[in-house]
């Protein structure tokens, strides 16, 4: 009897260890997909699923291994059932179970499903079984069918994306340096510019000239003091100068 109870502890130690391992693993999951689930990528994402797979698979060899008893024969049964606060209880299920009241016993030590889920699996399975041979035949073929035909498509792009990465030699040029500074000696120093003419063949001055052409252009050679482009008065004035007294003074 002793021995059957130290397997037993040793059994519950270490299903109770694979679960807190499983349960930490779908929290952590959890978190980063609510935090990082604009910068998470897929490889991370696998790499997520695949430790929580292997958590699942741990579970499942300890409960095959059948160490001791099998845990199906045995029977759980609660030894206190109150509708008041349990704050042990509370604290051994990390907040989850508050009260172990007769309500909630029936679901927490549940063994079988649901009795609407255990109905509606009952109703698929005798609808499976009736299923006549050459129509499963038939779903099943057209099911294969759907299957390779999507297979197809992905491997047909999987090797276009392969080829085109391997034949590409690097990082793809989007830009041209020689355009670059053909485009920056045009705006700086008007290299490959014409100048549009005006009437007598004087520059437009009107427009911005760059600054290379702006000093070769027959404009500097203009006085500052000439109003370019201003007519001659016809109107004959006299200045004197400021010493000269007035006749009438």
């Amino acid at each position: 009897m002793q021995r059957e109870e130290k397997q037993m502890d040793m059994l519950l130690e270490a299903i109770l260890s694979r679960l807190n391992d499983l349960k930490h693993s779908i929290g952590a999951m959890i978190h980063r997909l609510e935090t990082e689930f604009e910068t998470i990528n897929w490889p991370t994402f696998l790499d997520n699923f695949a430790l929580i797979s292997s958590h699942l698979t741990g579970l499942a060899k300890i409960l095959s291994s059948e160490i001791g008893t099998p845990l199906r024969n045995l029977t759980v049964l609660p030894l206190l059932l109150t509708p008041e606060r349990d704050e042990a209880l509370l604290q051994l299920t990390e907040g989850r179970i508050p009260v172990f009241s007769h309500d909630l016993v029936p679901d927490y030590l549940r063994t079988k499903p649901d009795p609407g889920a255990e109905s509606r699996m009952a109703a698929h399975e005798a609808k499976a079984n009736n299923l006549l041979t050459e129509t499963a035949i038939k779903q099943v073929a057209q099911y294969t069918k759907v299957i390779s035909h999507v297979w197809d498509i992905v491997s047909k792009a999987k090797e276009e994306w392969d080829t085109e990465a391997s034949s590409r030699p690097g990082i793809q040029q989007t830009s041209s340096l020689a355009d670059t500074q053909a485009l920056v000696a045009a705006v700086g120093l008007g290299n490959g510019l014409t100048l549009p003419m005006g009437p007598g063949g004087v520059p437009n001055p009107g427009l911005m000239i760059p600054p290379a052409i702006r000093q070769a252009s027959p404009i500097s050679a203009v006085s500052p003091g000439a109003g370019m482009g201003k007519m001659p008065s016809g109107i004959k004035t006299n200045i004197k100068s400021a010493n000269q007294v007035h006749p009438y003074r």
